[in-house]
């Protein structure tokens, strides 16, 4: 019997993928206009994006303790392996909730193949943990092998993004006040990315041409051999500039394969529309 991937909303795959590579995903919550909505599922990022044009703030919230309760024991009673790498335990307390429930299982069910990891890793970055995963079970291999390479993935998978304007991270505490309104008013862009699962500032760039030459740099002086691996970019409702930066990637790095997706509506909430971000491996493909 294959083993089953299950993902969260945040890894910001299409459904296409789910159906690929036969993966189960389970929603965050959105709020949005005293509405809760089921992420991907019941709401679209476009319609999350077009809220916060509007001035209105959605927030998020984990998926519920019940929720991984019930999936975890339909696979325990199917005796169906099932391994869950995470949403970032530094971004939200779902990879906490499902491994609390994991344990929970176990003490009904002490032989069920269960695994829960934390990616440490956001949206693209770690969806291509959940394909490189997914990949592997469709192949037919075991949950170590699975665990050890999805780990792997997720520990070398560098994160360089940047936003269109400070104030929804601002909003999201992500940055002071100061830092939000100063960056506005003097058409600062940020570019942040994420270490041990955390959002951290990396460089503060004047002017979009020297942001995208920028981020092109760091992915020169993080990335190893492109060749054969995936490039992940995910936007903020701005296809044009994640086609323009794919664009500049194909010429400079020639990677494998490049994946344009939209940030998702768990993470654009907080990021806000503009969002642009970059994933690859900053170690040798596995």
């Amino acid at each position: 019997m294959n083993i089953k991937i299950l993902a969260d909303s945040a890894c910001d795959l299409s459904e296409n993928h789910y159906k690929t590579y036969d993966i189960e995903m389970v929603p965050l919550t959105v709020h949005l206009d005293d509405k809760e909505y089921k992420d991907s599922i019941e709401i679209k990022p476009k319609s999350v994006y077009d809220a916060m044009r509007e001035g209105k703030s959605p927030k998020t919230s984990q998926v519920s303790p019940q929720t991984f309760k019930t999936i975890f024991t339909s696979y325990a009673e199917a005796n169906q392996p099932l391994v869950y790498p995470a949403f970032s335990s530094e971004l939200s307390g779902t990879y906490q909730t499902a491994k609390m429930m994991e344990q929970e299982v176990k003490e009904t069910y002490p032989e069920a193949e269960l695994h829960v990891i934390d990616t440490k890793c956001a949206s693209i970055g770690y969806g291509l943990v959940i394909l490189r995963a997914a990949q592997l079970a469709k192949e037919g291999a075991g949950s170590d092998e699975i665990i050890e390479t999805a780990t792997y993935h997720a520990k070398n998978m560098e994160h360089i993004f940047t936003v269109d304007d400070l104030e929804y991270l601002y909003r999201g505490g992500r940055v002071s006040k100061t830092a939000a309104f100063v960056g506005s008013f003097l058409k600062i862009k940020p570019i942040l990315h994420v270490d041990d699962g955390k959002l951290i500032p990396l460089e503060k760039i004047r002017g979009s041409k020297k942001l995208q030459n920028r981020m092109l740099e760091i992915i020169e002086e993080r990335g190893a051999d492109f060749s054969n691996q995936t490039i992940g970019i995910s936007h903020g409702d701005d296809y044009e500039s994640a086609q323009k930066m794919a664009e500049a990637i194909k010429e400079k790095f020639n990677p494998g394969d490049i994946l344009i997706e939209m940030v998702g509506s768990t993470i654009g909430a907080h990021a806000g529309p503009g969002t642009l971000a970059i994933f690859f491996l900053g170690n040798d493909y596995k």
